[in-house]
C-alpha cells in the first residue's frame, strides 16, 4: 500500500512534537511516526531551563496552566564527593514536569494543530528518490505501508534508523549509561541538585505531583556490577557520594518508572543533515550536566520547521533547504557543544575538589558557568 503525505517526522518525542506543531500549523499535512507507543517514561532530566520555557510558550503550551502542579526551580547546587557545595542562580525560572506528561500534552497540540500520529510503527526503510523526494516504509502490525513524502526530518534520538550512517568522529568515544527513577518522599528546596560520583553524575529536581526525578549520567565501566536494575545502579553510584546516599534514602521508587539507555555517546559536533535534516538528540546529543537538552531540541525543531516550511511552499530548492538549515544550525549549536564540552571536562577533572573554593574567591564564577551553557532568548 502505497500513501502520501507532504512531510513526515520520524520520532514523537519533544524535537519531532514540536516540529509537527509548528509545519502542521502552517498548512502542511504532517504525519509524526514513532515506534513506541505513548505515554511512557524517557531516560531524561525533566529539567526544563527558562529558555525551554520560552519555546513551549511560543508553541501555545504553558505549563501553569496545565492540570498536573508544574514545580519551580530558581537556583542549582553541585555536591562533589568529599561533600563540598557551589550554588550558582539560575538566570530565570525553570520548571519540572515529567516526560510522561509533557509528551501527552505535545501530543495534544499536535493533533490540535492538525498533524497525524502513529505510534508503534516501525520505521524499515527510508530512501530517497531520483528526484529529491522520499520514500519512508513503515510496518504497522502486520502491514506495509510506503509513503511518498517531499521531506523528512529526523528526530528519532541518537540511534540510527536502519540503513543509515554519520561520518565518522562525530560522537565522543566514552560510552555512558543513562538511567532515571522517580522517587516519592524526598522533600527538596525550589533547586536542582547535581551530585558527582565515581564515572559521572546523578542529578534530582522536583517534578508533578510531589514526585522528584533521580536521573544519571555513568560510564558503562563505573556501572558494571552494579547490578541490573536502575535503582541498583543509583544505590551503586550512591556509594562516592554520602550526601546523595543520605537523599536517596529519605524516599521511595516509584513503581514502573525506572528506564535506562545505552550505550550513549556525546556529540563532538553537531550533524544537522545525513539524508534529511537531523533535530534534538539525532542532531546533538549535549551533557547532561549542562541542563539545556531540552531547549535544544526545541530551537532546533522551530528553526528546522522554518527551513522547511519554505521548502514545502517552493520558496527554497532542496540544496537552499539543505545548506541553509545546515549553516544555521552549525552557527547557533556548535559554540554551545564547545562550552558545553569543556565544562564537562573541568567536572570530571581531579580538581574538582577545589571548586567552590574558587567560587567563594570569585562569586560570579558560578552564574557565569550556568549562562554559558544557556541557548540565547529566542527573542
Amino acid at each position: 500500500m502505497t500513501r502520501s503525505t507532504d512531510i513526515i517526522i520520524i520520532g514523537a518525542g519533544i524535537a519531532g512534537s514540536a516540529c509537527a506543531i509548528e509545519l502542521a500549523r502552517q498548512g502542511h499535512r504532517t504525519l509524526l511516526l514513532d515506534r513506541q507507543q505513548f505515554p511512557r517514561h524517557k531516560t531524561c532530566g525533566e529539567f526544563m531551563s527558562p529558555e525551554t520555557r520560552e519555546m513551549l510558550e511560543h508553541l501555545d503550551l504553558n505549563l501553569l496552566e496545565a492540570e498536573q502542579a508544574t514545580s519551580l526551580m530558581d537556583h542549582a547546587t553541585i555536591i562533589l564527593p568529599d561533600g563540598g557545595e557551589i550554588e550558582a542562580p539560575l538566570p530565570g525560572t525553570a520548571y519540572g514536569i515529567s516526560r510522561y506528561v509533557l509528551d501527552q500534552l505535545l501530543h495534544h497540540q499536535v493533533q490540535e494543530a492538525g498533524a497525524s500520529i502513529i505510534t508503534k510503527a516501525n520505521i524499515t526503510a527510508t530512501r530517497q528518490l531520483e528526484n529529491k523526494q522520499y520514500e519512508v516504509e513503515v510496518k504497522q502490525g502486520d502491514e506495509y505501508i510506503r509513503y511518498q513524502t517531499k521531506a523528512v526530518i529526523g528526530a528519532h534520538g541518537s540511534k540510527k534508523l536502519r540503513g543509515t550512517h554519520s561520518e565518522a568522529g562525530l560522537r565522543d568515544e566514552t560510552i555512558y549509561v543513562g538511567v532515571k527513577s522517580h522517587y516519592r518522599g524526598i522533600r527538596i528546596p525550589a533547586r536542582v541538585e547535581l551530585y558527582f560520583c565515581n564515572g559521572g553524575y546523578v542529578g534530582i529536581s522536583p517534578i508533578e505531583n510531589g514526585m522528584v526525578n533521580v536521573a544519571a549520567l555513568l560510564t558503562l565501566d563505573s556501572v558494571q556490577g552494579s547490578g541490573k536494575s536502575v535503582p541498583e545502579i543509583l544505590q551503586a553510584a550512591a556509594l562516592t557520594n554520602r550526601k546523595l546516599a543520605d537523599r536517596l534514602m529519605e524516599g521511595s521508587t516509584v513503581q514502573g518508572t525506572q528506564v535506562s539507555v545505552a550505550p550513549l555517546q556525546l556529540s563532538i559536533v553537531p550533524e544537522p543533515w545525513s539524508s534529511y535534516p537531523h533535530i534534538g538528540d539525532t542532531m546533538l546529543v549535549i551533557p547532561p550536566l549542562c541542563g539545556d537538552g531540552m531547549s535544544i531540541a526545541l530551537r532546533s525543531a522551530i528553526m528546522c520547521a522554518r527551513w522547511t516550511d519554505a521548502y514545502l511552499k517552493d520558496e527554497l530548492q532542496y540544496d537552499a533547504w539543505q545548506n541553509g538549515y545546515t549553516r544555521e544550525a552549525k552557527r547557533e549549536f556548535a559554540p554551545l557543544l564547545r562550552r558545553a564540552r569543556t565544562i564537562q571536562q573541568l567536572a570530571f577533572a581531579k580538581t574538582h575538589r577545589f571548586y567552590p573554593a574558587l567560587v567563594r574567591m570569585f562569586p560570579r564564577l558560578a552564574s557565569y558557568v550556568v549562562k554559558a551553557t544557556r541557548l540565547s532568548s529566542m527573542r
